[in-house]
């Protein structure tokens, strides 16, 4: 994988996941395409030794335009994680962290440099033996070699005395150096400014090295934690943030945080500790340019051009890393400080929702990884969503505003267009929409007029509506389970729970999955006796004319109106029926026996058993039937003498 491409998914995108998709190499370290291969063995081996020897140059003191090109080929050799070994050493991840700009609390180890060199000597031995013509190589060879003298200053004037120049004398060998004169310095601020531009190249390419072996290797991760990389690079990254300066050339060390606190646990917990939420907060205001208000209220300017695409991913890769922090806050009660802390983290959440950005995808992206975010935030502290005053252009429901909800709903509405990676993509978001929708009503109210509108048209299936209660529905059925429970749980409340009224949106056939799950199939309990009853109000659902005129021939299994069929019984007697009963239970016991399929039953309390012990009675006895039976016919005379013939 290589990290300079364009930014992947966390959360829930887990965001790590994405990141496999710009790998290179995908085949594990261990394989057997990379063990039992003589092939690609010396080719390895060569890579290796390019590693070592590129570490060793990079070590020094090098022209800018070489650094360059040495730390690109190592950031395209860390792309193959079977060939890290000299790029994973206490010294080299210390050389790299050094070139990319952060410093290490603790000094990496002599031994490792040289490990370093000493594989870069043992390059040059193999080199110079499969040549062989160690002593050609060493009478062409030509070393550069710079010598400190004594030098003196000479002034040298132009007749008309309007340029000087200034030369240094080397020793009594009458060499002279230009030295920087009048006309010279005035192109010193180029030159510094090309050297701070070479130099912030090199800072990231040496990123890119890192973040590349932190992915791809376990190990580089241990040692990273073992040398505080994250303390260094913590405090780089607080520099910039608290300096107030407009915040560039961070993305790398956003990512490479990123990486380290998805990788690393107690490099999360850490983090945590060292008020990561507060600091990176502080990170996307910057970045965002907010202006606040009085309270958790934001100074919104509707006229403001789209974010460009450089700071969408810088905070894309912040938002990656608060969620690798809170993700464990869900469902814990915070104290005082932690909650004003979250809700004001919320505020500026709220605005990356409703905030535009250059390119659709990257507006999407930025999109899921808050929506990731605010499903793992304490549900106490996300009414700051809808604590927004109303204007002419806001969506509003009972005199709230529902611009949040609108743009979650419209959200969840593209992502479930687009139907990939349905448990990690779409999930957050229906988490998100059915624990608001339980503690916020008018958040319920608004997505059930969005999502459940009263019914007029039951002669289609609801899985067969093109409605977003169609697609739901739809998913109700899922083969994934996490989907399948999360799309059935965001009806189901917006219902109220009420069994009655789930199966009237969604069909019995759908429901029964969920209902089966809570002990509800005989529909005895309703909104009243849920566990979240309290949240819920006393509104009525009001059926439209269409339903009420049609509501005697729905069929409740199906959800829909169903044509007349004709009745497979019409002219069979008492005893045709009874046998045609007969034999259908013994086809279904018989595929019962070969556990192909297991009868249950609804038991007195609304859960499911299975039928065991009933069909076993059952079929006890009609075994005894046949015996008696066959008996009978047996005993018969003549029987016996015409059956045969």
């Amino acid at each position: 994988m290589d990290c300079e491409g364009s930014r992947p998914l966390l959360m829930a995108d887990p965001p790590v996941d994405s990141f496999r998709k710009n790998k290179i190499r995908d085949c594990p370290p261990d394989s057997d395409s990379d063990i039992d291969s003589d092939d690609e063995r010396p080719d390895l081996l060569l890579r290796e030794d390019l590693a070592a020897a590129l570490l060793c140059f990079v070590s020094g003191q090098l022209q800018p335009a070489v650094l360059r090109a040495c730390l690109h080929t190592l950031r395209i050799l860390s792309r193959d994680r079977r060939a890290l070994g000299p790029m994973v050493t206490d010294g080299a991840l210390f050389t790299l962290a050094h070139l990319g700009g952060i410093d290490l609390l603790q000094p990496c180890k002599l031994h490792d440099r040289s490990k370093t060199e000493a594989q870069w000597d043992r390059t040059q031995i193999h080199r110079a033996e499969a040549s062989g013509c160690q002593g050609a190589a060493d009478a062409d060879v030509k070393c550069a070699v710079s010598f400190s003298v004594p030098t003196k200053e000479v002034c040298v004037s132009t007749t008309n005395g309007s340029d000087r120049h200034f030369y240094k004398q080397r020793g009594n060998e009458g060499h002279l150096v230009l030295a920087p004169g009048k006309k010279d310095a005035r192109e010193e601020d180029s030159e510094k400014d090309r050297k701070e531009e070479d130099g912030e190249v090199c800072r990231k390419e040496a990123m890119k090295v890192l973040c590349n072996l932190i992915y791809n290797n376990p190990k580089a991760q241990e040692r990273a934690s073992a040398l505080r990389l994250l303390q260094g690079l913590w405090e780089s990254l607080k520099q910039g943030i608290w300096s107030r300066a407009p915040p560039t050339g961070q993305f790398y060390k956003l990512r490479l945080l990123f990486l380290l606190t998805a990788l690393r646990p107690e490099l999360r917990l850490q983090l945590q500790q060292e008020r990561g939420v507060l600091v990176l907060t502080t990170a996307l205001e910057q970045y965002l340019a907010l202006r606040w208000a009085e309270g958790h209220q934001l100074i919104t300017d509707s006229t403001a051009p789209p974010i460009s695409k450089e700071v969408s991913q810088d905070v894309i890769e912040i938002l990656k890393t608060i969620f690798n922090i809170a993700h464990r806050f869900y469902r814990l009660e915070p104290d005082e400080e932690e909650a004003a802390l979250y809700r004001h983290l919320v505020t500026v959440l709220r605005h990356c929702l409703l905030l535009s950005c250059d390119g659709a995808d990257t507006l999407e992206e930025l999109q899921g990884h808050t929506v990731n975010i605010l499903s793992a935030l304490p549900l106490t502290c996300l009414d700051v969503l809808l604590a927004v005053p109303l204007d002419q252009a806001s969506h509003k429901y009972e005199g709230v505003n529902m611009d949040c909800v609108h743009a979650l709903l419209l959200f969840m509405d593209r992502r479930l267009n687009r139907g990939q990676k349905l448990k990690e993509k779409l999930t957050p978001v229906l988490s998100l929409l059915t624990e608001s929708s339980r503690v916020h009503r008018e958040t319920r109210h608004y997505l059930r007029q969005k999502i459940l509108p009263p019914l007029r048209d039951v002669a289609v299936r609801p899985e067969q509506d093109s409605t977003l209660r169609g697609q739901l529905v739809r998913l109700m059925t899922h083969v994934d389970t996490d989907v399948k429970d999360c799309a059935a749980e965001l009806l189901f409340v917006l219902c109220k729970e009420n069994v009655s009224r789930y199966v009237k949106y969604t069909g019995y056939g759908n429901a029964a999955g969920l209902l089966a799950a809570r002990g509800l199939l005989n529909g005895w309990r309703n909104s009243g006796d849920g566990q979240f009853a309290s949240h819920y109000s006393s509104d009525s659902d009001s059926d439209t004319e269409e339903y009420r005129e049609a509501r005697s021939k729905i069929n409740l299994v199906t959800g829909r109106v169903e044509a007349e069929q004709p009745d497979p019984m019409e002219g069979m007697t008492e005893e045709e029926k009874e046998e045609e009963a007969r034999r259908l239970f013994c086809m279904i016991n018989r595929l019962s026996q070969d556990q192909i399929i297991q009868p249950m039953g609804v038991t007195a309390d609304g859960g499911l058993a299975p039928l065991w012990g009933q069909m076993r009675g059952c079929t006890e006895e009609e075994d005894e039937e046949d015996e008696e039976e066959e008996q009978d016919l047996n005993s018969m005379p003549g029987l016996k003498d015409k059956t045969i013939k």
